[in-house]
């Protein structure tokens, strides 16, 4: 009697082996991402609230939405917020960064980067109280402390200028990761290409421009879209720092599903409105993680490379 294909039989155990190994991850995935999803989603067709009850209601909370006089202020306030700091601080700040500890010592360019890393590692409460002395809008904070010393009155930072704050709290959290992953990538740049620049005459900004950027343009595509969706999500900072204030005017789409499912308005906790929004949330970036997909050829990056060798 035959035994089968040898080659389809070890085929068949290495598929097994592989999801046995996958199984763990598979099991958290499915228990701590898939499943909240799921009933997030089934939470958004429901009015639930305080008492826990899972009364459907259908798209009410969608139509809601479409009357809710916020929505267009808070779309607004995501995407100037989401771009803003990603447009600044978390692509533009990250790769100057980048750019110039690599253009240094290397000790004094590790140095740099380990100081710019400090706010990541600290809690965010911490974090969030070192900017609400800075920005404290009596005298005794840092900035208005320093034009008291200079004859000048005290500014209401936070309340004046609330986009200002958030995007630079945030940014300055956000650049680091950019700088990480763009200093990697310059590093991995083989010397010979610049060196053949500077033999040729070439300053440090054409080396820049003509070498570096198009080198390490993978990179830059990453962290363009692994922000955004990063930044659509986020809320702690601006939640610790203006609360979303003055009048909404700092609130974004994450943190007005938060404030409508664990703050009391009107006091009730709307969790199925909440869902709602973040189902909504959840859908925009999906939208945008196609387009970045489409956009930048992200399957040109993942593809076989061309070149077979034996």
């Amino acid at each position: 009697m035959s035994s089968g294909d040898p080659k389809r039989t070890g085929r068949a155990k290495g598929y097994l082996q592989a999801f046995l190994f996958l199984l763990p991850g598979l099991i958290l995935i499915l228990l701590f991402f898939l499943a909240p999803v799921i009933i997030t989603a089934v939470m958004g067709f429901t009015n639930m609230d305080y008492r826990f009850q899972w009364n459907f209601i259908g798209l009410g909370n969608f139509f809601r939405m479409a009357d809710d006089f916020l929505i267009p202020k808070i779309l607004i306030n995501t995407l100037v917020y989401t771009f803003g700091t990603l447009a600044i601080f978390n692509v533009t700040f990250g790769l100057i960064l980048a750019l110039l500890t690599t253009s240094i010592s290397e000790r004094v360019g590790l140095f740099f980067r380990a100081l710019w890393l400090l706010p990541r590692f600290t809690p965010p409460v911490v974090y969030a109280a070192i900017w609400l002395w800075i920005l404290s809008p009596t005298r005794n904070g840092l900035l208005n402390g320093l034009r008291v010393a200079m004859g000048l009155r005290p500014i209401a930072w936070i309340s004046q200028f609330p986009w200002g704050v958030i995007i630079i709290t945030n940014g300055i959290i956000g650049a680091s990761m950019g700088m990480l992953i763009f200093t990697s990538a310059i590093k991995a740049i083989p010397r010979d290409y610049l060196w053949a620049a500077r033999v040729d005459g070439a300053s440090w900004f054409q080396e820049v421009r003509h070498i570096v950027l198009p080198l390490i343009r993978w990179p830059l595509m990453f962290i363009t879209a692994y922000q955004t969706l990063s930044l659509l999500t986020s809320y702690e900072y601006i939640l610790l720092i203006t609360q979303g204030g003055p009048f909404h005017a700092s609130e974004v789409w994450s943190l007005y599903a938060y404030n409508k499912a664990f703050s009391a308005y009107a006091g009730t906790y709307e969790f199925g409105y909440a869902a709602a929004l973040a189902t909504v949330l959840v859908l925009i970036g999906t939208v945008a993680s196609i387009a970045y997909w489409k956009i930048f050829r992200f399957r040109e990056m993942m593809a076989q490379p061309r070149i077979e060798v034996s």
